[in-house]
């Protein structure tokens, strides 16, 4: 992969730190809300399956991003990442974490994995490539890691303790499902 001239676009810090190994990066929060930055993109970070066909910690190297009714918002060829494999990527607008709207978003989409963050800068018109490793599975919801995350890219600690102490087993498998997806995008850095 030649990541020469390439901005690395993460949802969160932890996510950039991982991508500085790659070149240039950019924080640009949950669904972009900070604004998508000058160049060619690259959607990096992690994402929810939607099929269950793949299991945490594998790497999405997207050939596709789609939004929720299906319309492809970008296509290219993979950016040769290594281990990865080839999926489309649906480009939500909130975080999705229902398994039946799981379900119904990948029979209507056919997409393998959701974000909140490739959408935004696949409508940018920039977008060259997606790497996304899964964090969690369609049928495993993601309780207090979900209330965790801040709209600007950092964590909420209050807000991921309350979503802890409401749900435990559900934050607690949600945590080491983000903790295996950020090891496989050190893997592919």
């Amino acid at each position: 992969m030649d990541a020469d001239g390439l901005t690395f676009a993460c949802a969160m810090t932890v996510e950039e730190r991982i991508a500085r190994r790659l070149g240039r990066t950019a924080v640009v929060g949950l669904g972009a809300s900070k604004g998508v930055p000058e160049g060619r993109l690259v959607s990096f970070g992690i994402a929810g399956a939607l099929s269950g066909e793949l299991a945490v910690g594998t790497v999405i190297d997207a050939t596709r991003v789609v939004d929720e009714s299906g319309a492809v918002l970008w296509e290219g060829e993979p950016l040769g990442a290594s281990p990865a494999r080839t999926g489309t990527i649906l480009g939500a607008s909130r975080i999705v974490d229902d398994p039946a709207e799981r379900a119904r978003l990948h029979a209507a989409t056919g997409a393998d994995a959701v974000d909140m963050e490739s959408g935004a800068l696949a409508r940018s018109g920039r977008l060259v490539g997606c790497l996304r490793a899964i964090s969690d599975t369609p049928t495993h919801r993601l309780g207090g890691v979900a209330q965790g995350a801040t709209t600007d890219g950092g964590v909420d600690v209050v807000g991921f303790l309350r979503g802890f102490v409401r749900e435990p087993a559900v934050t607690v498998r949600a945590a080491r499902g983000a903790r295996r997806a950020l090891r496989s995008l050190e893997k592919v850095a």
